[in-house]
């Protein structure tokens, strides 16, 4: 699949602080530049979400984490490479991002895509990207393209052509804390 003319869209609109829809390795989602605290503000407004409640960041591959991220257990990427499922990782010590993107504990979300679409699009922009379910706050997520509405279509400046037709329901990631101790916590299955 061929979604060049897709990437380099989404590129001058998150080069320009602007949002996107696009599909990620699990459900589609509204995305900006992770380091842009306007664009991220943006989401908020247009989730009408609070901005107590953090959203997820993706990156192309783990060596980017420590951009990101003080302190890694290299734990972790033992953890991930045992897992089906898409995973999130909640670690401490996040730097290099929008304040409006670090929890108020100084934790931060992020997920190492494996989806090419969302790999191709991370590893050409360079910077970490903000995934949050295209939605309103409290509503259920969109489990295929045309679930989402259009009051969210409306509000980003790019939509994504690639795998709108695709009508498999597909699910949000799996959650996970991972504590100090390399302890795990599941927050969500």
């Amino acid at each position: 699949m061929d979604f060049s003319h897709d990437v380099d869209h989404c590129l001058k609109v998150l080069q320009g602080g602007g949002l996107i829809l696009y599909p990620t390795d699990t459900i589609w989602g509204i995305g900006c530049d992770a380091t842009n605290a306007t664009a991220v503000n943006r989401i908020f407004n247009l989730k009408q979400r609070p901005e107590t409640k953090s959203m997820i960041i993706l990156l192309a591959d783990e060596k980017e984490l420590m951009h990101y991220v003080a302190h890694i257990d290299l734990q972790v990427f033992d953890y991930l490479a045992k897992t089906k499922k898409p995973t999130t990782v909640i670690y401490d010590g996040a730097i290099g991002l929008a304040d409006n993107v670090i929890n108020a504990d100084g934790t931060v979300a992020i997920r190492i895509v494996k989806d090419p679409f969302c790999k191709h699009l991370i590893k050409r922009f360079r910077k970490p990207i903000v995934s949050t379910s295209a939605n309103l706050s409290g509503d259920p997520s969109p489990a295929t393209f045309h679930d989402i509405m259009p009051g969210i279509w409306q509000g980003v400046d790019y939509i994504v052509h690639h795998r709108q037709k695709d009508t498999t329901a597909h699910a949000p990631s799996a959650i996970i804390k991972w504590n100090k101790d390399g302890s795990v916590t599941v927050i969500r299955e």
